[in-house]
């Protein structure tokens, strides 16, 4: 694949970092969404070589969206590829919870989705090409204790992305989600290693994923090679559950 313009939210840190690197390695130019940690932007851009330029905005809120697109247009050029990767948890017993954590969750979870997608698919559309990956959650497959909000969002990016799909196929624009299960990251790198014990127990390969193990699917899903490939499901979680 040519170079392209890829758009990544939340992709100065975590999974998101490692798929903003990963495209960069392929060829493409990637704007990297944030909205909290400037000195992971600025690190970012740093390691990027120019390849790579960090864009803060929040993608929960559509006018800051439509802003923030023009802003990466202008600077970048057309974008060809988006990954909708930002997220928050805010978890909690669902009868304890309070109205906030439920809609920051879905604004910002899901919401985001559709705020990038309505202000990057129009151009996609006159360029009849776009590749959109939607980064969802084992948890929103099958559910998990604590995380009704988190586990309706991530669902509801299943559902969108199979929706989407069979609008953008004839245009030439594939979207697909991939389900991640547990990966290594900053956030689970605090976690008490009894917790993290009790998790590897649970998946079949014995370790958690690496969040460059995410960005070698959505490198697969945005390349020539899965050009065939649209409204899909795709599960990395080390067997741990099978749809």
């Amino acid at each position: 694949m040519s170079q392209k313009v890829a758009v990544v939210t939340g992709g100065t840190r975590g999974i998101g970092l490692s798929i903003s690197n990963a495209l960069i390695a392929e060829g493409h130019k990637v704007a990297a969404v944030y909205f909290g940690n400037n000195e992971a932007a600025m690190k970012f851009e740093g390691a990027a070589n120019g390849n790579g330029k960090a864009f803060k905005f929040d993608v929960s809120d559509y006018a800051a969206c439509e802003r923030g697109y023009a802003e990466i247009v202008e600077s970048l050029g057309d974008v060809s590829i988006l990954v909708n990767n930002a997220g928050i948890t805010r978890d909690g017993m669902f009868h304890k919870m309070p109205e906030e954590n439920w809609h920051s969750v879905i604004h910002t979870n899901l919401n985001s989705c559709f705020n990038m997608c309505r202000v990057i698919v129009p151009g996609m559309r006159d360029q009849k090409f776009g590749r959109i990956v939607n980064i969802s959650s084992i948890n929103g497959q099958k559910g998990q204790f604590g995380q009704v909000n988190y586990a309706a969002a991530k669902a509801g990016m299943i559902g969108f992305s199979k929706a989407l799909a069979l609008e953008s196929a004839a245009k030439g624009i594939t979207v697909n989600t991939v389900c991640p299960g547990y990966i290594e990251t900053e956030m689970t790198g605090h976690m008490n290693q009894d917790v993290l014990d009790s998790i590897v127990k649970q998946i079949p390969v014995g370790r958690m994923g690496k969040p460059q193990e995410i960005a070698d699917v959505v490198s697969f899903l945005v390349s020539e090679k899965a050009a065939f490939i649209t409204g899909a499901t795709l599960s990395a979680n080390g067997g741990q559950y099978m749809a």
